[in-house]
């Protein structure tokens, strides 16, 4: 006789299974569409996140995107590389690190327009499906949606 628990132990049962290799996959989806753009997934992030809002702090900007400053800050440093982004101290307080959108960044966000299209179509998701899913994962994405 089994233990009706065994079920439970099934990797394709598993919460964190299912997470861990959609976002991989949606990860490779956009992939060559940001290809175009210059942009990394993460550097894609990081870029959203000025669009909203720039200049901001490293720590808020990192904050934004549920990451530690010293993983977000390495991305800036690239996009600084790529003339999209730049960084400075903030004047009276220098231990404030801000990023700030280039001429070329504010640019870039034209292009970016046709991503989510591009990822909508390939997906065959959309906005309605998208929302849905995002809603459902906000408990779990660190931040409430």
């Amino acid at each position: 006789m089994t233990d009706p628990r065994d079920d439970l132990l099934l990797l394709d049962n598993q919460l964190c299974f299912a997470l861990v290799t959609a976002a991989r996959n949606v990860v490779s989806i956009y992939r060559p569409v940001l290809e175009p753009l210059g942009l990394t997934h993460p550097q894609y992030l990081v870029m959203l996140a000025l669009w909203e809002e720039s200049p901001r702090s490293l720590g808020d900007l990192a904050g934004s995107l549920a990451l530690e400053a010293a993983t977000v800050s390495p991305l800036v440093k690239r996009l600084e590389a790529q003339g999209l982004v730049h960084r400075e101290r903030r004047s009276g307080d220098e231990r404030r690190l801000d990023v700030g959108l280039t001429d070329d960044g504010r640019a870039l966000r034209e292009r970016a327009l046709e991503v989510p299209g591009q990822i909508m179509s390939t997906t065959g998701l959309g906005r309605e499906d998208l929302a849905h899913i995002r809603d459902a994962l906000a408990p779990f994405a660190g931040r409430r949606v």
